[in-house]
């Protein structure tokens, strides 16, 4: 009962918080059920010591399994495990949760809304996390939507509505995409065996499964490639990758910073998830066919590129922060991209490693980057990258953090920023070194917006107007060593992250057609 106490505690503390007497009291109800949930995660952690954590082949390493009958007139089922795929990001997810609670203390308006509506939408990212059903996965990608669509529409800022309905439109035509893969799972798998099943295991093992997506035919299309299709738009929509991305700017724009935090630290990590849990293993042909490898390595030099590209041009702080969101998650796409040609040619799986570094590490670096910016929101009430100036100067201590964090989003080597994106470049350079030398451009497009940010933000003359940049407080400062401490940790010793997933990803990449 470990993982349903997970997925369903912070629901419990949402429902709570509409009963606390005051809007101090919600906030602390609120905060306390996101830490005691990340607390029960940490309870995960011995399941993934030994050399038999992950097993031999996919399906072997899931741990705390629970598996109970659901829905048997189409055969979906409670069913829900862990294993090093899952587990970096339930503990991920219940952090940057826990983190973003104490940074929603400065909302002010209807505090019982918000604190209910952001700890709904934290167990519909566990959910996601830790579903091992399909149809039980869709359920919770579908609950996501409702909480974030609201928490941005009723918190966020001057063009909330636009953003949210933008958001609201993009994700759901995503969902449809994946539904009607979903449905054709199970119809196909039903041809197959006698019996449709959502089970994400059995959709990738089974070998009979596998000749019929194959070879089905659907409105004189492959089957397998129409789904591969299919899934890859509903997961980059979530992702984003270029051209899926542009409700991303406006969405961070307008949403308030805690929501902006969990959007970048965990939402988009489901687009990622999405590729390496469903549609890498079960559709594994399609996804080591030339064609698939180079379209979307392409797409993720291209978010990589014009992710970098457009933050440059940014005068808006978060907008900013925003892009380059776009180019990091960029990287993540190349590393899935080219891994199954080099695990065929030598069993390497830096692609898929350094992939799934680089969603951890961004999901710390990113909620970092717009604390940052809300941080200096709050007292500037702009966020016009030209009106700031000489910050640290005013705010040392705040100065010294927003170092740390920018300099993680950059990849400074010694912070965990550098490691995912290294293991990715290898791994192209391994595949195409031509692609190789255009992530590194991305690279360096990268440090330089950075360092051009942070000498327009935080270094020249003192502004004339400083009165009103007062010192950062202590939650603040919790706030930020809190995901910085991380950012170093990761950094200098990147195998207290790879120790638990790869493994799972090895087995993962066994399912592959072998060339």
């Amino acid at each position: 009962m470990l993982l349903t106490w997970i997925i369903v505690l912070p629901a419990i503390g949402g429902v709570l918080t509409l009963l606390m007497p005051s809007d101090r009291s919600v906030r602390w109800t609120g905060f306390l059920f996101a830490v005691a949930t990340f607390v029960l995660s940490l309870w995960l952690f011995p399941a993934f010591q030994g050399a038999d954590a992950f097993g031999t082949r996919y399906g072997e390493g899931i741990h705390f399994v629970e598996h109970h009958e659901w829905i048997p007139a189409f055969n979906a089922n409670y069913y829900v495990g862990v294993d090093g795929l899952s587990f970096p990001l339930v503990i991920l997810t219940t952090f940057i949760s826990a983190v973003s609670a104490l940074a929603a203390f400065s909302i002010t308006k209807a505090v019982k809304g918000f604190f209910a509506l952001f700890l709904l939408l934290e167990t519909g990212m566990l959910g996601v996390f830790l579903s091992l059903d399909l149809f039980l996965f869709y359920i919770f990608w579908e609950l996501m939507l409702l909480p974030m669509y609201f928490l941005i529409g009723i918190w966020g800022g001057p063009r909330k509505e636009y953003a949210a309905i933008k958001f609201f439109l993009y994700t759901l035509a995503g969902s449809v995409l994946m539904l009607i893969a979903l449905l054709g799972f199970y119809f196909l798998s039903k041809n197959a065996t006698g019996v449709g099943t959502f089970d994400l295991i059995e959709l990738a093992t089974n070998a009979k499964i596998h000749t019929k997506f194959n070879q089905a035919m659907v409105l004189g299309f492959k089957f397998a490639p129409l789904a591969f299709t299919f899934l890859f738009i509903g997961f980059a929509i979530k992702l984003p990758a270029v051209p899926f991305h542009t409700w991303l700017p406006d969405a961070h724009v307008e949403a308030p910073t805690p929501i902006s935090m969990i959007l970048a630290g965990v939402l988009l990590k489901m687009g990622g998830y999405g590729l390496m849990r469903i549609s890498y293993p079960i559709l594994p042909e399609t996804a080591a066919t030339t064609t698939a490898i180079a379209v979307l390595a392409i797409i993720g030099l291209v978010s990589i590129v014009y992710g970098a590209a457009v933050a440059m041009a940014q005068t808006d702080f978060k907008k900013l922060v925003a892009y380059s969101s776009v180019s990091h998650m960029g990287w993540v796409l190349l590393g899935l991209a080219v891994t199954p040609a080099i695990f065929a040619k030598d069993q390497n799986i830096a692609g898929f490693s350094g992939a799934m570094f680089q969603m951890i590490s961004h999901g710390l670096a990113s909620a970092m980057m717009f604390f940052l910016v809300g941080v200096l929101y709050e007292r500037a009430h702009h966020r016009d990258i030209n009106r700031f100036g000489g910050i640290a100067l005013v705010m040392p201590v705040y100065f010294g953090l927003a170092m740390l964090g920018f300099f993680a989003g950059m990849g400074l080597p010694g912070l965990s920023g550098f490691v995912g994106e290294i293991y990715v470049l290898i791994a192209t350079f391994a595949y195409n070194q031509t692609w190789a030398a255009i992530a590194a451009v991305g690279m360096i497009l990268t440090a330089g917006y950075i360092l051009w940010t942070m000498q327009r933000v935080y270094l020249g003359p003192k502004p004339e107007d400083t009165h009103h940049l007062s010192p950062v407080t202590a939650r603040e400062v919790i706030v930020l060593a809190s995901l910085g401490v991380f950012t170093i940790v990761l950094g200098v010793y990147p195998k207290l992250a790879t120790m638990f997933y790869d493994g799972t990803l090895t087995n993962i990449a066994k399912v592959w057609p072998v060339k």
